[in-house]
């Protein structure tokens, strides 16, 4: 998992740490404060460290090459010529990424990708690249080509303005009608938390945000943007759609390494071939806040993992200046709460908006980490700290400017302060600081991704992770596995119009420079009415509509050191007690929800688990048959349907809905012997058929299937839920594609209900919804 360090890192740690004399071990562990850990960490850290870190971090080449620049751009030379542009694109970018700075190669590759680009009517793109290609001294021999180009774009470019000037359109109407634009952006919270909302604190639940008011279903809680994030390497690997070679681009080609936006003409940084941008002003933004210190540490910072990457990018961005000032006790703000108000707001526990502040001050359970994590985080901290002292001084405005004689030094000493590489063990800490908080505190950013061919009739989509991150405002809420908030987010790049590019520290201290704001940005809204005086709650993962109460309690505790008490488990918890919940529905023994919803193959009634074999089997509920299954058996029925279905999808992304067809009748026939309609793997079957009859262009059956998949969505997740919201998405367009009329305009509400509920009423989804009623009502 690309969270933690690579395995050989973790195993050359582990090493070190077994190594130890047993007094060094002891002094290590005996270690409270994140300064100490971090001091003594870096007295065990040796060249050998630095040496095998560089060594396995060979394995991920980031420096730039001329012969690996030729052969993507081979690779997109092929990809054009049989006219697939989209990874044409990709490939020339990748050339881009590897060719050095106002190399030949580089110019090529930005020639050729400017043709791509022209075919994918980017007429912009196509002649920023152009001008690209020219300023990085694309033969003369050749310009010709460009300059044509260049025509034709702008040719096309006129078009379309001609266009918008005749048929003004939308944008000429918000222009004209005021009152409409303000209507559309109403509602819509800037960055923070909305007034009826409020940071309390406990001695139990630390900061928390709770209810001051009633606040409707629906409603916006809070919107909050992070501090920093990580894009995660070769996650979630998408095809392109230059399948036949089997190559794959993940999100570190298709997005920028700062926003996350999507891109098909990146922007690449100018010293490594990884890094890369959706624009200039992100590629600017980045070198500034943290990759002039990343660029020369590109591999073996791929090595240390993302939770220590984005450690150090935190760190790196708020700069040696904010980490001490946020070091400092906060005047007037170090009283603990008295008792009779630990549930009001408290001024020693507030919250500090997006600030650097609000992050350093989250909680690190230092001591909760087991021995082993701590050396783990600390030695790798260390050996990074060992890497930015090799990579030169910092930015003049990261030196600390103390008056003479400040913190109790002589002249001398503070003459030795104003050395920046005696004060560079200040960010070391701060990383290791950093690090254990995110392992508590961090955000996994996740969004829809289309998947199978591009040219297919029929796309699908699935959730994937793409970034890592830390919101300041957000890991204000506490974790619920049944939430009253479902969470959304967005990405991109946006000039922040509500003030000026310096957004202060709100402890008075050092301003966090921002041209512009990072456009990835968190909703929280309200999945059900909250009352007065209750807590706003998120789920952290394990959520109870996907595992029993034993899993989540073990997954929490593990990863957040804390019992759940919330809803979900303490009903559970109860009626396990009590014993009146059916055994099938009980998690105890490490069992799947999904065994809950599992047919008697000899009378159709449900299957239990067998008390009589100390739970190792499964009997029909009903008594008046005593049909019994041993698990083993369930497992391997259960997982030839996995496996089909698996194969099923495979075959409709690689263009064969026909066989895939075939094996999906064959394998419901076989699944409803042994799975209810509401069991999970039934859903997931009935929605490939839905996909394949879609693909065939058959709309009627495609949503008589998906219909029925609806089924065990609502079962999972619940009748209000974001997930049945998707699915019954998809069915209002197969009804409409089919032009079944009522059918669709019945399920509209539905959607209309549900895309309001966790995506609000402006998102693309409603418009699209409100186009299709218009045109089926005439």
């Amino acid at each position: 998992m690309m969270d933690l360090p690579c395995m050989q890192w973790q195993d050359h740690v582990a090493q070190k740490w077994t190594g130890l004399d047993p007094e060094r071990k002891e002094h290590f562990i005996s270690q409270t404060e994140i300064d100490d850990v971090f001091k003594y960490a870096l007295t065990l850290t040796t060249q050998d460290d630095l040496d095998f870190m560089q060594s396995i971090s060979a394995g991920n080449p980031v420096l730039k090459d001329t012969e690996q620049a030729a052969k993507w751009r081979e690779k997109g030379n092929s990809s054009f010529k049989t006219r697939d542009y989209t990874a044409a694109a990709l490939h020339y970018s990748q050339g881009i990424c590897f060719a050095p700075q106002s190399s030949e190669q580089l110019s090529l590759c930005y020639a050729n990708r400017s043709a791509a680009l022209y075919h994918l009517q980017h007429y912009q793109e196509s002649l920023e690249d152009i001008d690209r290609a020219v300023k990085n001294g694309y033969p003369a021999h050749l310009s010709h080509k460009l300059e044509e180009r260049r025509t034709q774009c702008l040719k096309h470019l006129s078009v379309v303005e001609k266009a918008k000037e005749d048929h003004p359109g939308a944008a000429a109407e918000n222009h004209k009608n005021p009152d409409r634009l303000k209507k559309a952006s109403a509602g819509l919270l800037k960055s923070g938390i909305i007034p009826q909302a409020a940071v309390h604190f406990s001695e139990e639940k630390g900061r928390h945000l709770v209810a001051l008011e009633r606040i409707a279903a629906g409603e916006e809680l809070l919107n909050d943007r992070p501090y920093s994030c990580v894009l995660i390497p070769g996650m979630e690997a998408v095809k392109g759609t230059d399948t036949q070679r089997g190559v794959l681009f993940g999100t570190e080609h298709r997005r920028c390494h700062r926003c996350l936006n999507e891109t098909s003409c990146p922007v690449p940084c100018e010293g490594c071939s990884y890094s890369r941008y959706c624009s200039t002003s992100c590629q600017r933004n980045a070198w500034d806040e943290h990759h002039r210190w990343e660029c020369p540490l590109g591999a073996e910072l791929m090595v240390t993992g993302v939770m220590s990457q984005l450690a150090l990018r935190v760190t790196l961005k708020a700069g040696l200046k904010n980490v001490q000032i946020a070091r400092e006790p906060i005047r007037d703000q170090h009283k603990k709460p008295k008792p009779s108000c630990v549930n009001q707001p408290d001024p020693s526990f507030s919250h500090h908006g997006d600030s650097y502040l609000s992050v350093f001050h989250l909680l690190h359970h230092l001591n909760r980490h087991s021995p082993g994590v701590r050396f783990l985080c600390a030695v790798t901290a260390a050996t990074l700290h060992q890497r930015l002292r090799e990579a030169g001084p910092p930015p003049a405005s990261w030196h600390l400017s103390r008056p003479s004689g400040a913190n109790g030094k002589s002249q001398d000493e503070e003459r030795e302060g104003d050395d920046w590489s005696s004060e560079l063990w200040l960010l070391g800490s701060a990383v290791l600081r950093h690090t254990l908080q995110l392992r508590c505190n961090a955000q996994a950013v996740c969004t829809m991704q289309d998947t199978g061919s591009a040219n297919s009739l029929v796309q699908s989509s699935r959730e994937i992770r793409i970034a890592t991150a830390i919101f300041p405002t957000l890991s204000l809420l506490n974790h619920s596995c049944c939430p009253n908030t479902s969470l959304v987010f967005s990405t991109g790049t946006s000039t922040d119009p509500s003030g000026p590019d310096l957004s202060a520290d709100l402890s008075g201290g050092v301003a966090e420079h921002r041209s512009t704001s990072n456009g990835i940005a968190a909703t929280v809204r309200a999945a059900k009415v909250i009352n007065a005086g209750q807590e706003i709650l998120h789920c952290y993962g394990p959520h109870s509509s996907r595992l029993g109460t034993k899993e989540r309690q073990r997954l929490l505790q593990e990863q957040y050191y804390f019992s759940c008490r919330c809803e979900a488990c303490t009903l559970q918890q109860g009626k396990e007690e009590e014993g009146t919940e059916g055994r099938q529905q009980r998690s105890g023994d490490g069992e799947s929800l999904q065994q809950s919803r599992l047919l008697c193959g000899k009378c159709k009634g449900s299957l239990k688990k067998s008390e009589d074999d100390k739970g190792k089997g499964f009997m029909c509920s009903q008594s008046s048959c005593g049909h019994h299954v041993s698990s083993s058996e369930v497992s391997r029925r259960l997982q030839e349907i996995q496996v089909d279905q698996e194969r099923a999808v495979d075959l409709m992304e690689r263009d064969r809905p026909d066989e895939a067809l075939k094996l999906l009748k064959k394998t419901l026939s076989q699944s409803g012997l042994i799975l209810a309609e509401t069991h999970p793997l039934q859903g997931q079957l009935e929605d490939a058929a839905a996909r394949a009859y879609a693909t065939m262009g058959d709309w009627n059956k495609a949503a008589s299937h998906l219909e029925r998949s609806t089924v065990a969505i609502s079962s999972q997740y619940g009748e209000d839920s974001i997930e049945l919201g998707r699915q019954l998405f998809k069915l209002a367009q197969l009804h409409f594609n089919g032009g079944a009329r009522g059918p669709a305009l019945a399920v509209f509400p539905k959607v209309r209900r549900l895309l309001c509920l966790h995506f609000g009423p402006h998102c693309h989804e409603l418009q699209e919804l409100e186009d299709m009623e218009g045109c089926l009502r005439g």
